[in-house]
């Protein structure tokens, strides 16, 4: 594990996450397993300690770094014989949110934030300004913060995001308000934003909490937007523009209601 954060982790998406997931593991049970004796009752034990801490999603997510680390062990380093999560019952991850976001909720986040119609002055102002791009391209919140002048093409009207969480490079197309927005911040050189990830999630929250709207998080501006765009793109240009290369799992974030798409028939 420490030679997968150390070799490998740098290079992938999520990186920071898997590092601090592999240093945490180290002080488990299962650090102390031999290679050499690794089976996939170490794994299941592993799976049930966690399910006592965190959710059923996580317990995957943290499973599935492990078995990044064993498919190394495995094919390029030849440390191990055999893949001992092969074969492993999975926890059953929770059924998608479906949260939608109303126009009332942004105009409440945004006052929240102190958002003025204008380019963003303060990190509050930086994150409603997010925020609202963020519904109106489906990208996420470490996509646009990592965001910068050069990447910003409103001749052509898109946005490009260097590495997305697949690793990809994909170009974003803008709506009109997108553009007004990015035209907010068109002039600064290098970076758009100055907050960090992490103080962008503690001010929504504390936006969320003081506009008393109850189990919003800010990645459910994607199901939002996604369900927005629905309206307007085929599905393969919806697709590429949010970046899955599976057009099927555009399914866990379009979540039009029954009402939305009954008025669509007429």
């Amino acid at each position: 594990m420490e030679r997968f954060a150390e070799s490998v982790s740098p290079g992938r998406a999520g990186a920071r996450w898997e590092i601090v997931r592999l240093k945490k593991f180290s002080s488990d049970p299962i650090s102390q397993i031999l290679l050499s004796e690794l089976k996939t009752q170490h794994f299941a034990e592993f799976r049930d300690r966690r399910l006592t801490a965190i959710s059923p999603g996580s317990v995957n997510r943290e499973i599935n770094l492990l078995g990044s680390v064993c498919r190394y062990a495995l094919r390029e380093w030849h440390l191990l014989d055999h893949h001992p999560i092969q074969g492993l019952e999975r926890p059953r991850d929770p059924r998608p949110r479906d949260r939608r976001i109303s126009m009332q909720e942004i105009d409440q986040i945004c006052a929240a934030l102190g958002w003025q119609e204008m380019a963003p002055q303060t990190r509050r102002q930086e994150v409603a300004w997010t925020f609202l791009v963020a519904l109106e391209t489906a990208m996420r919140l470490g996509e646009i913060l990592a965001l910068n002048h050069e990447d910003l093409n409103l001749e052509g009207r898109y946005v490009t995001v260097q590495v997305s969480k697949n690793g990809d490079k994909r170009h974003i197309p803008l709506s009109r308000r997108a553009v007004e927005l990015f035209k907010m911040v068109q002039d600064r050189s290098g970076s758009f934003l100055q907050v960090g990830r992490d103080v962008a999630s503690a001010l929504f929250r504390r936006a969320r909490i003081n506009s008393e709207i109850d189990d919003l998080r800010f990645h459910d501006t994607r199901h939002e937007a996604l369900t927005r765009l629905a309206r307007k793109l085929d599905v393969l240009d919806l697709a590429r523009m949010v970046g899955h290369r599976d057009p099927r799992s555009l399914m866990i974030y379009y979540n039009a209601t029954a009402t939305e798409i009954a008025l669509r028939l007429d």
